[in-house]
């Protein structure tokens, strides 16, 4: 999975901020990574974290320890674990979460579960995320747009 999003544009030449296809994964192994540590690692690292698969429990298991180990390398800590969510919003495909519908109703734009379920996996992740109270959402009408949802 190295597929970028077009509202990831202005940043994934350089790696300098961190994709959403590795935010999905980092949701997947249960780790917390800050801006400033992603920062920290090389622009080969990031980009191994970029193509590393995980799916599997191998590949997740593979990835947080890997995740783990470039942390306490480059920052002498290691990285805060967060729980693994057993049954991902963005893996359901027949249930639009209520916050998330709330969020793209601000814009003028109307959910359905046909629009949520034709979404990819990864898809459903970013908008869950774009739409978070506090995270800064200009990406969310670009990704509603980019996603054809209007």
């Amino acid at each position: 999975m190295t597929d970028f999003f077009e509202f990831e544009a202005d940043f994934v030449d350089s790696l300098r901020c961190i994709p959403m296809q590795v935010r999905c994964k980092l949701d997947i192994c249960g780790i917390k990574l800050k801006l400033s540590d992603w920062n920290q690692m090389t622009t080969a690292e990031r980009q191994a974290l970029v193509e590393l698969p995980c799916t599997t429990e191998t590949e997740i298991q593979f990835y947080h320890d890997h995740i783990q180990q470039l942390i306490l390398q480059r920052t002498g800590r290691p990285a805060t674990k967060l729980p693994i969510e057993p049954h991902p919003a963005w893996l359901d495909s027949a249930t639009v979460p209520a916050n998330l519908q709330e969020k793209a109703q601000e814009i003028g734009v109307t959910l359905t579960q046909q629009h949520w379920a034709a979404l990819t996996p990864l898809q459903r992740f970013a908008l869950i995320k774009l739409s978070h109270p506090g995270h800064e959402n200009k990406n969310f009408p670009i990704a509603i747009a980019e996603f054809h949802l209007l």
